[in-house]
């Protein structure tokens, strides 16, 4: 059943390629996963290069262009409803990793290296299937060890600052971290509207500046502060 908080999921397909709803990227793996198994298994090495073109393209031009996320938001996502946002940033490294993976098998088949070309487009199957069974994606993992040591931090949020983010300072306010699209991030904002609670709304789609600054990959996500701008608690 549909989510009927949920904004129109072609806005966040093809307009808003800096976050996607996190069960996409998931879906996307469960047909690489399909693919280069049977690939793999019966010998039809050209399937790999149809994934690898595939990710290439998607990651080149966006998801409007990757056929397993078009049909996700045009099937699936309407009859199950979408899932919560997610920075685009792992998974979309992870399938710069798998389409290189699979385009080099295709190229070690091509060049009648056979039993490289099967070992990769193996290495592709068993990660993509982890990924899909477990939603444990090696290429997002590896991502976000990469994006440490380049700096872009995540973690909890210590302190905030008020001229930053436009707000002004007083003990008790929720500084709320949100994007358009989303519709938890709504639905929070109305529960703290209706309590009577200050808040200070970040849209992380306008400031990706504080966005980074602050570590925030997935929304919403919401501090208590006092009037210094100390995190007193977590809301979300």
């Amino acid at each position: 059943m549909a989510n009927a908080g949920a904004l129109p999921f072609q806005r966040i397909d093809n307009q808003d390629l800096s976050v996607v709803d996190a069960r996409a990227p998931r879906f996307n793996q469960t047909v690489v996963a399909l693919g280069a198994t049977v690939a793999v298994l019966t010998g039809a090495w050209p399937i790999l290069t149809v994934l690898g073109v595939q990710l290439a393209v998607s990651v080149l031009f966006g998801r409007k262009y990757c056929l397993p996320c078009v049909f996700y938001f045009e099937v699936v996502q309407p009859r199950f409803g979408a899932g919560p946002l997610e920075d685009s940033r792992a998974p979309r490294f992870a399938n710069i990793i798998g389409a290189i993976v699979l385009l080099s098998a295709t190229l070690a088949y091509v060049a009648g290296f056979t039993t490289v070309g099967l070992a990769l487009g193996a290495m592709v199957a068993v990660l993509a299937t982890l990924a899909a069974t477990t939603g444990l994606c090696v290429g997002c993992e590896l991502y976000r060890i990469i994006a440490k040591l380049r700096g872009v931090r995540g973690g909890a949020i210590e302190q905030v600052d008020f001229d930053a983010l436009g707000g002004q300072p007083k003990a008790g306010t929720v500084v709320l971290f949100t994007h358009p699209l989303c519709s938890d991030c709504q639905t929070l904002s109305r529960e703290l509207d209706e309590r009577g609670t200050p808040v200070v709304k970040v849209d992380v789609k306008q400031r990706r500046d504080l966005a980074k600054k602050y570590g925030v990959s997935v929304v919403p996500l919401a501090v208590t502060v006092d009037a210094s701008g100390r995190v007193t608690g977590r809301v979300r």
